[in-house]
C-alpha cells in the first residue's frame, strides 16, 4: 500500500482487493529505522473493515516491541519485524505470537541470512528485502537472489513462506521464484496506473515462469 493514493486509502484497498491482490501489504516506516514516515495502528484499523484478506503489516521501526500489541490488536493478520531493529528477536517473534498472529523477520540487503539462524523455527515467513527499505519505486537489487537461495536452503521442509519486497514487477517476478520465493510484494509495479487487476495477473503470470524454471 506505499505506493498507494494515501488520500482515499480504504478505495485503495479495496480495489486491489477486487483486482485479486492475495494479502494487503502495509509498510510502517517510523523516521528512525527507515528514512521515511508512513501509517500507525490507527491507521490499519481504520482499514481493516474495508477487506477480508489478510493484513500483511511490515514493521520498519526501532523499536518495535512496544507497538506490536497495538498493531495486533489493530487487525493485522501477520507481523513481520526486522532483524536489525532490536537485539531481541526471539523475543519479538515470541510476542508477535503471543497476539495469535503470524510471524516474520525481515532482512534489509546488507544483513545476511545467518541472522535467522536461531529464530527459524518460530517464524511463518521471511520477508527479503530486494531494495533498501524507505522507499518505494526503487531498482531491484540482485545480488539478493543468492540470499532466496540460501534461506531457501535453510528453510527445508519447514512450511515457511519467502516473502521478497522491492522492485518486484513482471521482469523480476520470475528471478525470486525461481531462486525459491512464493510470496511478492508489489507496490509501484501494481500501482503505476489504474491497471489494478491487469498488473496483479501480469506479475502472477510472470511468477508463474519462474515456478516452471525452478
Amino acid at each position: 500500500m506505499l505506493s498507494a493514493d494515501f488520500a482515499r486509502l480504504g478505495e485503495e484497498v479495496r480495489a486491489v482487493d477486487k483486482a485479486g491482490a492475495d494479502w494487503i501489504h502495509i509498510d510502517v516506516m517510523d523516521g528512525h529505522f527507515v528514512p521515511n514516515i508512513t501509517i500507525g495502528p490507527d491507521v490499519v484499523k481504520a482499514l481493516r473493515p474495508h477487506t477480508e484478506k489478510p493484513f500483511d503489516v511490515h514493521l520498519m521501526i526501532a523499536p518495535c516491541d512496544p507497538y506490536i500489541e497495538a498493531f495486533a490488536k489493530a487487525g493485522a493478520d501477520q507481523i513481520t519485524v526486522h532483524a536489525e531493529a532490536g537485539p531481541h528477536l526471539d523475543r519479538s517473534l515470541q510476542l508477535i505470537r503471543s497476539f495469535g498472529k503470524h510471524a516474520g523477520v525481515s532482512l534489509t540487503p546488507s544483513t545476511p541470512e545467518s541472522a535467522l539462524e536461531y529464530v527459524i523455527d518460530k517464524v511463518d515467513h521471511v520477508l527479503v528485502m530486494t531494495v533498501n527499505p524507505g522507499f518505494g519505486g526503487q531498482t531491484f537489487i540482485p545480488a539478493q537472489l543468492d540470499k532466496i537461495r540460501a534461506i531457501k536452503k535453510m528453510i527445508g521442509s519447514r512450511p515457511i513462506h519467502i516473502e521478497v519486497d522491492g522492485g518486484i514487477h513482471v521482469e523480476t517476478a520470475p528471478l525470486v521464484v525461481e531462486a525459491g520465493a512464493n510470496a511478492l510484494v508489489s507496490g509501484s509495479g501494481v500501482f503505476s496506473d489504474d491497471r489494478y487487476a491487469e498488473n496483479i495477473k501480469a506479475i502472477r503470470d510472470a511468477a508463474m515462469r519462474g515456478r516452471v524454471a525452478a
